[in-house]
């Protein structure tokens, strides 16, 4: 949504946590073999089944390099139920996975400048999926960006520190944005675009 020029009129603050960004798609070794299931017939649904293994959700080709540590067994469960049972969520999310594009998410990330309010990149201290340097590459590219990172954790932050995470996130709600002025040309979106003429 923000690579498509949201700056700030519906959208206040802005929090990205360990995610997808510039040449990291799909996201490190579990990324790359979760597409590379999506391409093999029954693959999705190979990968669904072995979740119920404990050693196999520790891999780190699957969940082993996500989390500090170990995933709760329900909370795996919970995932991968839909995708064991149900034929159609198979199906859409092997479509889903396979009109990824086939490039990076740099272009992507230059539109971020267009975003005018507060954004904070929160990164996972000892994340092996998403690059530890991609976070304050992040916040750069952001008019009113930070990053900070979450000692004692790894991509799943909201798993291994979910308070840490809470209060940085308050923190930049409770922060009031930088007062900036409207431009003429945040205002033409509203206007008419069949011709009609907007007088006072």
């Amino acid at each position: 949504m923000l690579a498509e020029g949201a700056d700030g009129a519906r959208v206040g603050r802005v929090v990205l946590v360990s995610c997808e960004a510039f040449e990291n798609l799909p996201p490190g070794l579990p990324g790359r073999v979760s597409a590379a299931a999506a391409r093999v017939p029954g693959g999705l649904a190979l990968a669904a089944h072995s979740m119920r293994l404990p050693l196999a959700a520790r891999l780190p080709v699957t969940w082993g390099w996500m989390a500090k540590r170990p995933i709760p067994r329900d909370l795996l469960d919970d995932w991968f139920r839909p995708l064991r049972t149900s034929r159609g969520v198979r199906r859409d999310l092997t479509a889903f996975v396979r009109a990824i594009p086939d490039t990076d998410l740099t272009a992507a990330a230059a539109h971020l400048a267009a975003f005018h309010g507060p954004a904070l990149v929160v990164w996972a201290g000892e994340d092996r999926v998403m690059p530890p340097e991609h976070a304050s590459r992040l916040a750069a590219c952001f008019a009113d960006g930070r990053y900070v990172t979450v000692a004692d954790s790894r991509t799943l932050v909201p798993l291994d520190q979910p308070a840490a995470l809470a209060r940085h996130i308050a923190r930049l709600v409770a922060c009031p944005p930088r007062e900036r002025r409207v431009r003429i040309s945040d205002l033409v979106r509203f206007l008419p675009d069949d011709g009609t003429s907007v007088s006072a």
